[in-house]
């Protein structure tokens, strides 16, 4: 039986073309980018066409706005660190309650650390932003606002134009981490007032290990890393050429088959989110309907773990998860569903769905004659204790 794999938020498959362009670089074309010599002037050739690849796909003025890193946890730190250190008398940060773990930690860590005032922007019921508590928090002492393009557990989106020009106006850098954003929707930074964004290659189809941050022509930076002089100055180190290489023609692949998001991607969402609802008693689904990821189904199930689902999907071939994979191995509940409103019992027994270019209809199908089944069964076993209003969790010894 063929597996089916719906955790594309979390890692996607490298796509066969990307490793095809990767291999030469671990072979023949082994230079040093920075070297003056024929061996680093082809590879130097190689990564000026990737940086090129990734301008188009977020449609930014110039191909030097996009800097190379190890991926989207380094991006976000580089950027939110960068504002703080070049907007003197500033030090505040405005982010959301639902951002991911790569925010909030370093957040956390620079109250702590070095007594930086956060703003945490609370969400609705659906995972929307309160932008009036978001304008609210606007000031003179904020450095920079840091807001997601699009939540990893629910694809719920935020207006980040918008976001972006509240933060101009109050004299502040807007970031956002567009992680989870890139690939899957148009991006068009020549547009937005945008002056940092985050990607990751490996969730759009590319290698692991390989990020961007893209800083806005004209604004102030200070690098993170310092050393040699690559990445024009803003990213010491020598050049993950085979990753970068790999990033750029993935960059290139998501944008030749952006339309197929909305025209094929979302329509399955769909039929998989109609079909378990139809089936499923108790089941609804969190975040912003109208406004998310056209990939990302995050279903809320009453009375059932949703770890214990997992567990029995897998034992099928069928992949999924509780949220974020950054936060896996955590017994506590989503950090996003409580920030919603949701009671931990039903922050407990949310599953998310995520599609890629590479999902079928025949693997929607399945999940949709197995899912049934697998929470009827937990459901059957679990017990709620009276008053309570939630069931208790089921050993992991029950399931076997």
């Amino acid at each position: 039986m063929d597996a089916v794999y719906l955790d594309n938020n979390a890692t996607t498959r490298v796509a066969p073309a990307v490793v095809d362009a990767m291999l030469p670089f671990f072979g023949d074309q082994f230079g040093n980018p920075s070297s003056r010599h024929a061996f680093g002037s082809g590879v130097s050739g190689a990564l000026k066409t990737a940086r090129r690849q990734v301008q188009a796909l977020l449609g930014a003025a110039h191909d030097h706005e996009v800097t190379f890193t190890s991926g989207g946890t380094e991006s976000n730190s580089t950027a939110i660190l960068s504002a703080l250190e070049t907007m003197p008398g500033r030090n505040e940060i405005v982010t959301s309650a639902v951002e991911h773990p790569a925010i909030l930690s370093l957040c956390a860590h620079l109250e702590r650390q070095r007594g930086i005032r956060v703003h945490r922007i609370p969400v609705d019921r659906q995972g929307r932003l309160d932008i009036a508590a978001y304008r609210a928090a606007l000031s003179d002492k904020v450095a920079v606002a840091s807001i997601m393009w699009a939540n990893n557990e629910t694809g719920t989106l935020f207006p980040v134009a918008e976001l972006a020009e509240l933060a101009r106006q109050a004299g502040a850098l807007f970031h956002t981490d567009a992680v989870q954003a890139a690939g899957k929707l148009p991006i068009d930074l020549k547009e937005a007032g945008i002056d940092m964004l985050s990607l990751s290659g490996h969730k759009l189809h590319g290698p692991k290990g390989i990020g961007v941050l893209y800083v806005r022509r004209g604004t102030p930076f200070c690098p993170l890393l310092r050393g040699g002089q690559q990445e024009r100055g803003r990213r010491a180190g020598t050049e993950n050429t085979p990753a970068i290489v790999g990033l750029g023609k993935a960059a290139e692949l998501a944008l030749a088959h952006m339309d197929e998001m909305t025209s094929r991607v979302r329509p399955l969402r769909d039929r998989l989110e109609d079909g378990l609802l139809q089936r499923i008693p108790d089941a609804s689904v969190t975040g912003d309907r109208q406004q998310r990821l056209p990939n990302t189904a995050h279903i809320a199930f009453a009375d059932v773990d949703a770890e214990g689902i997992v567990a029995l999907l897998d034992r099928q071939g069928i992949a999924c998860s509780t949220g974020s994979a950054c936060a896996s191995g955590s017994m506590e509940p989503s950090h996003v569903l409580r920030a919603m409103g949701f009671a931990a019992g039903a922050a407990h027994g949310a599953l998310r769905f995520s599609l890629s270019r590479d999902s079928t209809e025949r693997e929607i199908d399945r999940v949709i004659a197995t899912l049934p089944g697998i929470v009827e069964t937990l459901r059957t076993r679990s017990v709620s204790p009276a008053g309570t209003g939630r069931s208790l969790a089921i050993p992991m010894s029950a399931l076997a």
